[in-house]
């Protein structure tokens, strides 16, 4: 990846949360909790899961900039989502944890040196990752999910007619 490449994925990755709650406007909070016929998660459901998924992205980006060469965690998406009750959990806050998270990332990353940009760690699910296909990762983790959310809104519209 160029560094003009980079500097862009930077911003549009600095600039997901911004991207979610302008998403969100068009999603009436009513069906936050509906889940289409075939048992997709909810909007909730995906809300608190991008919460969990930058706690987990945090902790992987530092590991990558502070120990490379050491394994980074997976973890069952579907299980969090079941085991730890999502549907439960408050969107505000998951809301709130997300930006938090997201914009300390985006400082740490955004003054990097070049090199770093190299550096790799195992993960169990996706072998070896450098620092910049975890920038692929999550650059595309927010967009992604409001698609989802987006197809979900129109299932809920469909169920209603």
């Amino acid at each position: 990846m160029t560094s003009e490449q980079r500097s862009q994925k930077i911003e549009s990755y600095g600039n997901g949360y911004n991207i979610l709650v302008e998403a969100l406007r068009d999603l009436p909070r009513e069906m936050w909790q509906f889940r289409d016929e075939h048992g997709c998660w909810s909007i909730h459901e995906h809300l608190v899961h991008i919460a969990d998924s930058e706690a987990n992205s945090y902790i992987r980006c530092r590991r990558l900039v502070a120990e490379p060469g050491e394994p980074l965690m997976a973890y069952d998406e579907n299980r969090w989502a079941g085991e730890l009750d999502y549907s439960s959990q408050s969107t505000d806050e998951a809301l709130e944890l997300f930006r938090w998270l997201r914009h300390r990332t985006y400082s740490l990353i955004k003054s990097l040196p070049e090199h770093t940009w190299a550096n790799t760690a195992y993960h169990p699910e996706n072998g070896d990752m450098t620092l910049d296909d975890w920038l692929d990762v999550y650059e595309s983790h927010i967009p992604e999910h409001v698609q989802y959310m987006r197809e979900n809104y129109e299932a809920w519209i469909k169920s209603r007619i």
